[in-house]
């Protein structure tokens, strides 16, 4: 009787967990650049004493317009940032950029917290603060203008930063949904 436990036809006999799945995905993935954005220690009494864990919060990007967060929790400080990681890598959107900076001013939201995201002139640099530069500078945006208002909690900041980044649209798009040249466009 013959050992199929290596073939890759399928069913029982894989021993990897990869599931038929191609690895095409890893090359995208070097380089990505990733900040941990805080990291908190959390203490949960139980009636043995206190447990500690960790969480954290990372934000992933390519400096091209893609950008993702993620949080992951764990015992160990390095699990929990490879949690987040993976989970950011796997939450990643596309940000229409516009000369080094975004198309238009943009206000996001998300629970208590209020993100507004306006357009600046080259040289101006990233003006924002906490967890919404992290966010702005791992996206690749060098030029923004940015005001927080409402909580100033991490994930409720960087919840917002993505819901505005979400919402910008291309001055392609724009032109094309009005029905109007890009020159009409910036001519007002």
């Amino acid at each position: 009787m013959a050992d199929n436990r290596n073939n890759s036809g399928g069913g029982r006999g894989r021993r990897d967990n990869n599931r038929g799945r191609n690895n095409r995905g890893d090359q995208h993935e070097s380089d990505l650049k990733e900040k941990m954005v805080a990291l908190n220690r959390v203490s949960k009494v139980t009636k043995g004493g206190r447990t500690f864990t960790f969480a954290a919060i990372v934000v992933v990007g390519d400096g091209k317009g893609k950008v993702g967060h993620g949080t992951g929790k764990s015992k160990d400080i390095s699990e929990a940032i490879q949690k987040a990681t993976d989970v950011a890598r796997k939450s990643m959107i596309k940000v229409p950029l516009y000369k080094g900076t975004i198309p238009h001013e943009q206000l996001g939201k998300y629970g208590a917290g209020k993100v507004l995201l306006k357009p600046a002139s080259e040289g101006t640099g990233v003006i924002a603060g906490g967890a919404m530069r992290s966010v702005l500078d791992i996206c690749g945006v060098h030029n923004v203008l940015a005001k927080s208002q409402g909580s100033s909690n991490p994930h409720n900041v960087i919840k917002a930063t993505i819901d505005a980044l979400q919402k910008l649209r291309s001055p392609q798009t724009i032109a094309k949904q009005r029905g109007i040249s890009m020159e009409k466009l910036f001519e007002g």
